[in-house]
């Protein structure tokens, strides 16, 4: 499906989106775009250091980096391209989310690329948490608040730098493209399409009512497949 909606997005439907989490804006996306049941969320296992942060909503800046190998760049070079870096992160849509794809292939993780310092410095230029498949460290003097899904912990950088910036990434199985609406939390993260954005809080308002009479049975000490069967045939009339 084509997005026709450009962003940003009225600030009160990344408010609604950000009342669910990821996996009932995974079911929300299911009723409303079921052709995407197999495509746009992370599909292998993230560590999260802080499940009790609520969902994140925000719009992606994407980022490549590398660890095992020097950036070729002279040192001035590298000055540069930092700052060029900080000021792709910190304009656009707001809020916005970093997602970080490793691209070091069989030594993903190897350097870290966040820490107390990226953590801080990425808050403070608007972003609510990262998402990557490559490593994080200083788990103790994160930013307060900004959320962190990652492939590993370690406790190194090694040569991590950020190799490219804006362009598509591919992480944990979800691919993203730079201004890509991202929801994410201690389950995972999706990719909402801008035109079904503000359709998902009442799909997920109708998941949520038709789960309702299943885990009520199930949950009773009176439950029984005949009531389940029941309860089953009653969710499936909701509308």
């Amino acid at each position: 499906m084509t997005d026709t909606v450009t962003g940003p997005l009225p600030a009160a439907v990344l408010e609604a989106l950000g009342r669910y989490d990821t996996p009932t804006i995974c079911n929300a996306m299911e009723v409303i775009a079921p052709e995407r049941r197999l495509i746009g969320f992370t599909t292998k296992q993230l560590v999260c250091p802080f499940p009790e942060l609520p969902p994140m909503v925000g719009y992606a800046r994407t980022v490549t980096i590398r660890a095992v190998q020097k950036s070729p760049l002279p040192a001035a070079e590298q000055a540069k391209r930092r700052i060029e870096y900080y000021e792709y992160v910190g304009t656009g849509h707001g809020p916005r989310i970093s997602v970080i794809q490793d691209v070091d292939g069989p030594d993903i993780g190897y350097g870290a690329f966040w820490g107390e310092v990226q953590s801080n410095v990425h808050k403070a230029l608007g972003c609510l948490g990262v998402v990557t498949d490559g490593s994080i460290r200083d788990v103790p003097q994160w930013a307060p608040g900004f959320q962190a899904l990652a492939g590993s912990i370690g406790p190194s950088h090694a040569w991590v730098h950020a190799e490219s910036f804006g362009g598509q990434v591919r992480v944990a199985g979800m691919t993203v493209n730079s201004d890509d609406l991202i929801h994410a939390d201690r389950h995972g993260a999706i990719v909402i399409p801008l035109d079904l954005a503000a359709k998902l809080p009442e799909a997920a308002e109708l998941c949520g009512r038709r789960e309702t009479p299943i885990l009520e049975i199930a949950r009773s000490p009176d439950f029984s497949l005949e009531k389940l069967k029941a309860a089953l045939k009653r969710s499936a009339e909701i509308h």
